[in-house]
């Protein structure tokens, strides 16, 4: 844990820029203004989940236990015929952004943590700009960019959303990695 002592400005400076460069880029940024759209007949679906108890979490539907071969087949079938899909419900209440911008905080400062690990034990200490540029903007590409390309290949999620949250972690990465080399530690001659 030394080096957070030794990076803890780097990792707090571009945590700050990330997280404004997030609320920019969602309150400001054109590029997700098409990601969502209402569900067909929403009210009706909305009344079905409350008739049927959903509560907060990840459904699938059609879904069947493939422990039961029969309801397994089944379920492909009515897959096939559609639709089909992967939702998730949030807990009844409110919507908080701020416990929702909190969070959003809390993963630029764990991944800005991760990042001040892997430079450190990277030897990039005493490396010039374009080093620490180059090796932290990498990882942190490939940390806000890479991670959720499971959810398009398995779970349907739009091949479009990995698009614009990959533009979003180019920009964080970028964000990082200048504020790295920016503020990384120098040899003293």
């Amino acid at each position: 844990m030394h080096f957070i002592g030794q990076l803890w400005q780097p990792i707090l400076v571009a945590t700050a820029f990330c997280f404004i460069a997030s609320a920019v880029l969602w309150m400001m940024g054109p590029h997700h203004k098409g990601d969502w759209k209402a569900a067909p007949n929403q009210d009706a679906v909305i009344d079905a989940l409350r008739k049927g108890g959903a509560d907060a979490g990840g459904y699938m539907f059609p879904y069947a236990d493939r422990g039961d071969k029969t309801a397994f087949q089944e379920s492909m079938k009515k897959w096939a015929e559609g639709p089909s899909g992967i939702m998730y419900v949030f807990p009844r209440g409110a919507m908080s952004m701020g416990r929702m911008m909190g969070e959003q905080l809390g993963l630029f400062l764990i991944v800005n943590v991760f990042l001040a690990y892997v430079g450190h034990h990277g030897q990039l200490d005493g490396q010039p700009y374009l080093r620490v540029f180059q090796v932290i903007g990498c990882v942190a590409f490939m940390t806000y960019s890479l991670g959720t390309v499971p959810e398009s290949i398995w779970f349907g999620r739009p091949w479009r959303h990995w698009l614009t949250g990959a533009f979003d972690g180019l920009v964080y990465a970028l964000l990082t990695a200048g504020t790295f080399g920016w503020l990384w530690p120098r040899l003293v001659t």
